[in-house]
């Protein structure tokens, strides 16, 4: 969320980076609207401070035996106290609808951004590794799957609808292989505290992070008003919220490794076939919660965090820093990790990490104490992929297959499959 005080300073600013969006002009109706509210606020305040003056004044008649005026005076006060609720109910619903407005509004983009429409525009950082250099015919996942015996999307359907995939056997357990792998190179390497939360939350956590309330329809919702997590992000961040944190102990860095849960409302008809985009899928998150002065260090130290689980699998890849266009709603830069997959012979994201400012923790009310002792900021947020296990799962099957169809396992992974070196075709 942004701050009303800086719009009210910064109207142009803020047209600007809307603009940058592709988003219409906004400041003038949000300064119009908090004129009205803050006009009803300094009315209020008279009134009350009016109705303690001639509260003191009353006493001041009486004692002077002036009951006329005291009388006068009373009637006065009796007046106040029964225009105040009105005035406090007006101010509530012009705060309300305040809040709301604030809260459909994205972050703004930094400086550096590429400024475009969509993800035609989006920039290139870098490229690491090459394509695979064998000679047989690639095939995507699917039908490497399926022809291997491990991976069912009917019976898949049967259990659950569309969008859903059950895996078996070497698969099912390279699938777990691949999110142990990404947990433990965070943990024991990168400085993550792995955290195992809570896969439902409230509303107020999904507003904390943003998905809420823009974003209802693109999220599953529990009988009992509780919401699935979309991403791990949300349990991660809201960690902190409402808190007031020492700076000296920032950065703080966690991790998880959960199921995630997406309704893809707004992708009907996009990726229908095979794993690359499912209501229900495996993730490592990535999320750090700092200060303002270390937020962009930080931003590029969770990018390559990420970046090292693509390495050390041998895959190809590249970095893409988003246009403001292509940009998710709370962030303020984003970089993109796109990994090659011979099948479809392209690339395709598999994390994204992205710097929010202080634009969640504003939302959640998290704090932190400066060090120099005068007063608080809100803490600055960050959340990557570390990374997307499907969609990693599918890199590999598709970027180590062999001419006889088998999948080769990257050497980092044998340890976690019980030294298996291919998954073969099952007998």
């Amino acid at each position: 969320m942004l701050d009303i005080k800086w719009i009210r300073e910064n109207p142009e600013l803020l047209d600007q980076a809307l603009a940058k969006r592709g988003a219409e002009p906004l400041a003038s109706g949000l300064i119009a609207l908090d004129e009205k509210r803050r006009s009803v606020v300094q009315a209020m305040q008279d009134m009350q401070s009016r109705r303690n003056a001639a509260s003191k004044e009353i006493g001041a008649a009486m004692a002077q035996k002036d009951m006329a005026l005291a009388d006068k005076l009373k009637a006065e006060v009796a007046s106040l106290k029964d225009t105040l609720p009105a005035a406090e109910e007006e101010e509530r619903r012009l705060s309300a609808e305040l809040t709301e407005a604030l809260s459909s509004i994205p972050n703004i983009p930094l400086d550096d951004v590429p400024v475009g429409k969509d993800e035609h525009d989006n920039v290139v950082a870098r490229v690491v590794g090459q394509k695979p250099g064998w000679n047989h015919t690639p095939m995507e996942h699917p039908e490497i799957g399926e022809a291997l015996g491990y991976m069912d999307f009917d019976r898949a359907a049967k259990l659950s609808g569309a969008r859903f995939t059950v895996l078996t056997g070497p698969l099912a357990r390279l699938e777990r292989a691949l999110g142990q792998f990404m947990i433990d190179l965070h943990t024991t390497e990168h400085g993550y505290t792995e955290v195992s939360s809570p896969l439902m939350v409230r509303d107020e956590a999904m507003y904390g992070t943003g998905q809420l309330p823009k974003f209802a329809e693109d999220l599953f919702k529990t009988t009992d008003g509780r919401w699935l997590i979309p991403t791990a992000e949300v349990t991660l961040t809201n960690l902190v919220s409402g808190e007031i944190l020492d700076q000296e102990k920032l950065p703080l860095r966690f991790t998880a490794l959960t199921p995630s849960f997406r309704s893809e409302a707004g992708s009907a008809g996009r990726d229908t076939r095979g794993m690359l985009r499912q209501h229900q899928f495996w993730k490592c998150e990535l999320v750090s919660i700092t200060d303002a002065d270390s937020a962009l260090a930080e931003h590029e130290r969770m990018t390559a965090c990420a970046e090292e689980v693509l390495k050390r699998l041998g895959l190809h890849f590249r970095t893409m820093t988003l246009c403001t266009g292509d940009m998710g709603f709370g962030a303020r830069k984003t970089y993109d990790l796109e990994v090659w997959l011979p099948g479809q012979n392209t690339f395709r994201e598999i994390s994204s990490c992205s710097v929010c400012g202080d634009f969640q923790g504003r939302r959640m009310n998290a704090r932190y104490r400066n060090k120099d002792g005068k007063g608080t900021s809100f803490v600055h947020t960050l959340n990557g992929s570390g990374t997307a296990v499907g969609r990693c799962l599918i890199a590999v099957m598709e970027n180590y297959l062999n001419e006889d169809g088998s999948i080769t396992v990257p050497d980092v992974l044998q340890p976690y499959m019980g030294g298996m070196t291919r998954i073969e075709k099952a007998s």
